[in-house]
C-alpha cells in the first residue's frame, strides 16, 4: 500500500515545470511505469502517463509484486486476483498496451536474488525498447516499505544495463538488442523526497480520477466513497457531491479527499494540478560533447584548411 505525501519538499535543484502543450511530441517513444503495489501508479504517476501517451508514448506497465498482503478478503488467492484484475482495469484506463506481472511475494522482496529481479528487467527493457521509466526513488528517505525501494534499485541499475552490449549475450542471440533507458521519472512517494520537474496533468485529471478509484482492494481511494455514502445514508445523511451510485460516490470521493497534493502542487506553479519528479533525462553531455558543438567545422571550410596548412610542409 503506497501513502501519497500530505505536502512536498523541492530539491536544492531548480524547478522545471512541463506545461501541456498538446499535440504528439512523444510519437514512435515507449515509457514503462514500474510499481510494487496495484495503488503506485494511480498516485504517483497516472496524471503524467496517461498525458504522454495521448501525445504519443507507448506504454508498458510493470509490477513486482503480487500484492498478497493488501485486500479486502482473509483469503490471499482472492485478494491477489481481486488486485490483478484491478491492475488490469486501471491500465486501460490510462491508456497501457500491456501489464507484465512479475508475481513477487508483496513486503518480501528484499529477500529475492538482486540480480535476478534486474535481469528480468533489462530483458523487458531491451524487448519494448524503452526509452523513459517511471518508478520509485531508489534512494528516496523515509520509505519504510521494502519493496518500494528494492523496486526503485533495480529498475535503475536494469536501465543503464540494459544498453550494455557483453550483458545477457543469450538475448543477442535471440535477436533482442541493447537498449538503454535514457530518461527516468522518480515519482516523490514520502514527504520530503526531492523532485526537480513538474508536470502539468490538468487536462488529465479525470483519467487519474478513475485510475485511483479503479483500486478497490486497497489504498485510500477505491470503495471509500461508495462506503462513506452508505455510512451517511444509515445516519439518515448524504453529501450531494457523492452523487447517486457507487461509482459516483467512488470518483467523488478521490476529487474531494484526496487530489490535495495535486491541487497544491499545481497551483504553487500556475496551473491547475501537477505530479513531482525527480528527473534524469539524456541531457547531460560530456565536456567533449559540448566542445565538439561549440567548435566543430564541416571539413573543406577555411578554418579547416588553416589548421592542416599548419602540419604540412
Amino acid at each position: 500500500m503506497s501513502t501519497y505525501p500530505a505536502s512536498l519538499q523541492g530539491s536544492s535543484h531548480s524547478v522545471v515545470v512541463e506545461r501541456d502543450e498538446g499535440g504528439t511530441p512523444y510519437a514512435g517513444r515507449v515509457l514503462a511505469a514500474v510499481q510494487a503495489h496495484a495503488d503506485d501508479v494511480p498516485f504517483f504517476c497516472a496524471g503524467t502517463v496517461a498525458r504522454f501517451v495521448r501525445q504519443g508514448y507507448t506504454a508498458y506497465l510493470i509490477q513486482t509484486t503480487n500484492d498478497d498482503k493488501c485486500g479486502p478478503t482473509p483469503s490471499i488467492g482472492e485478494t491477489v486476483l481481486a488486485n490483478e484484475r484491478e491492475v488490469e482495469a486501471m491500465a486501460r484506463i490510462l491508456g497501457f498496451q500491456r501489464v507484465f506481472f512479475l508475481g513477487y511475494r508483496n513486503h518480501e522482496m528484499d529477500a529475492i536474488p538482486a540480480i535476478e529481479l534486474r535481469a528480468r528487467l533489462v530483458f523487458l527493457f531491451r524487448l519494448l525498447k524503452v526509452d523513459t521509466v517511471f518508478t520509485f526513488n531508489p534512494w528516496g528517505h523515509g520509505e519504510e516499505n521494502p519493496d518500494h525501494w528494492v523496486t526503485g534499485q533495480a529498475v535503475e541499475q536494469a536501465a543503464w544495463m540494459a544498453g550494455m552490449d557483453k550483458d545477457y549475450p543469450e538475448h543477442l542471440a535471440a535477436g533482442i538488442a541493447p537498449h538503454a533507458v535514457s530518461e527516468r521519472y522518480y515519482w516523490v512517494a514520502r514527504a520530503g523526497q526531492p523532485y526537480n520537474r513538474v508536470v502539468d496533468i490538468g487536462s488529465c485529471i479525470d483519467l487519474k480520477v478513475a485510475a485511483i478509484a479503479a483500486n478497490k482492494a486497497q489504498g485510500p481511494g477505491g470503495a471509500h466513497g461508495r462506503r462513506l455514502r452508505a455510512d451517511l445514508a444509515r445516519r439518515g445523511l448524504r453529501l450531494p457531491e457523492l452523487g447517486n451510485d457507487d461509482h459516483a460516490a467512488d470518483e467523488a470521493y478521490v476529487r474531494l479527499f484526496l487530489l490535495d497534493a495535486d491541487r497544491r502542487l499545481g497551483q504553487a506553479h500556475g496551473i491547475a494540478y501537477a505530479e513531482a519528479f525527480l528527473h534524469e533525462g539524456a541531457e547531460r553531455s560530456t565536456a567533449v560533447e559540448d566542445y565538439v558543438a561549440r567548435h566543430a567545422v564541416p571539413l573543406g571550410t577555411a578554418a579547416d584548411g588553416a589548421e592542416r596548412s599548419t602540419d604540412e610542409p
